[in-house]
């Protein structure tokens, strides 16, 4: 179902030909993001991302969109830690002009200092808004308290002061070194054969300038014991994240932990939104989630809270992820989370844009794709006892941050350090 070529400059392009679909979505990735920048730089890349949308050397911001919504489609992109991506569906028989569109993008940006000068008051808007959303912004803290000092731990979309910092001549030269050909991966999925997609694109990619993937500083794990952090803020609720470090994209417990990952709170019959909303009423939105990187990794634990029920939370949390340390799961739940993924996963992939964005990450996240059967292998190999396993590798105290917004004290968390022992 998948066939890559790599180019002679190093590009490669990733096609997935689905006979049966009707759309098309191209994918035009970078391999770098935030984690690529210094602390002065922060925010460069979510800016690159903006900035290529207003204009090239031959089509103005209106023409960009234009020539895609005229057309039926649509045009989007989107930057994360470790990569950007610029992407555009519409009818297959289309194709043609999403290739020109993104290739023109990507190879061709003005960097006008007009457009520029607009786009920064832009993005500082996009950044109001986040930050004036209190369960969006717990999840920026808790990125600090993961990873200090680091550039994973800064807010991809950077801050007022990094944003006023930056300059065009800034985001040129990021974009020149980070740009390249074998840094770039080009993903379609749709109705094309891959031959066909390789002999439309060749003519783009032959412009992509050589260079190197570029490198970006190790993360070093030096956590010792549980931390917290809390931001005063007036609201309706408390906003609670727990982070729990675990392993990175390419660790042995990954399908174990994504099975974990289910049971605790990624659905509605997870043991977390069960306990919290359905037995006590303690929330309205209450999940658990997976993230990797190249080189670590985290889960995390989200919650809105009234401030008089924080204990009650809190206790039942703790309660839950004890629970995984000591008993493995049953059979049953087993077989229902790991049901649940596998479901999932065939949904998902029945979307061409789903579908480009799960193969654009696995390239550049492992170098290679990964068949759905073999995925769904290794959930269905996941026993019990590595589910046991996993938690008890991970949930222990020297793992554990929180990040808290609200107008709540301190104090009544300095219990969170006697956690997981």
């Amino acid at each position: 179902m998948y066939e890559i070529t790599q180019l002679k400059n190093g590009a490669r392009i990733v096609s997935a030909h689905l006979p049966h679909m009707a759309s098309v979505c191209m994918g035009v990735w970078a391999g770098t993001g935030s984690r690529h920048e210094s602390l002065a730089q922060n925010g460069v890349s979510h800016f690159i991302e903006h900035v290529l949308f207003k204009g090239t050397k031959t089509r103005n911001a209106k023409e960009i969109s234009e020539a895609v919504e005229g057309v039926g489609g649509y045009l989007n992109a989107f930057t994360a830690e470790e990569n950007t991506c610029y992407y555009a569906k519409a009818s297959a028989d289309r194709f043609g002009v999403l290739a020109d569109v993104l290739m023109d993008m990507y190879l061709n940006p003005a960097f006008d200092p007009d457009e520029f000068e607009k786009e920064r008051e832009v993005i500082k808007e996009e950044l109001a808004m986040y930050m004036d959303q209190p369960s969006q912004r717990v999840l920026e803290v808790l990125n600090e308290v993961l990873w200090p000092n680091h550039p994973l731990g800064r807010c991809i979309t950077g801050t007022e002061a990094s944003l006023d910092g930056l300059k065009v001549s800034t985001l040129k030269r990021f974009w020149k070194n980070h740009y390249n050909a074998s840094n770039t991966i080009i993903v379609v999925v749709g109705p094309i054969p891959h031959q066909k997609v390789v002999g439309k694109l060749r003519k783009h990619t032959k412009h992509l300038p050589a260079g190197n993937s570029r490198k970006y500083i190790p993360m070093r794990d030096r956590q010792v014991q549980p931390q917290v952090r809390v931001r005063s803020q007036r609201s309706e609720q408390v906003q609670l994240a727990f982070g729990i470090k675990t392993c990175s994209r390419h660790g042995e417990n990954r399908y174990a932990l994504r099975i974990l990952n289910t049971m605790l709170g990624e659905n509605m019959s997870s043991r977390l939104f069960q306990r919290l909303r359905e037995d006590h009423g303690l929330a309205y939105s209450v999940y658990s989630n997976l993230g990797y990187f190249h080189d670590a990794g985290f889960l995390t634990i989200a919650a809105g809270i009234d401030a008089s029920h924080i204990e009650q939370a809190l206790t039942l949390i703790h309660q839950t992820l004890n629970e995984f340390k000591e008993n493995k799961p049953s059979r049953k739940e087993l077989r229902q989370s790991r049901d649940y993924l596998i479901g999932q996963l065939d949904l998902h992939l029945e979307n061409t844009e789903n579908h480009m964005i799960w193969l654009g990450e696995q390239i550049l996240g492992y170098g290679t794709c990964f068949p759905v059967e073999t995925i769904r292998d290794r959930l269905t190999r996941t026993t019990p006892e590595q589910i046991r396993a996993a938690a008890r590798e991970y949930f222990q105290p020297n793992n554990l941050n929180l990040a808290v917004i609200g107008k709540v004290a301190k104090s009544r968390f300095s219990g969170i350090h006697h956690w997981l022992s």
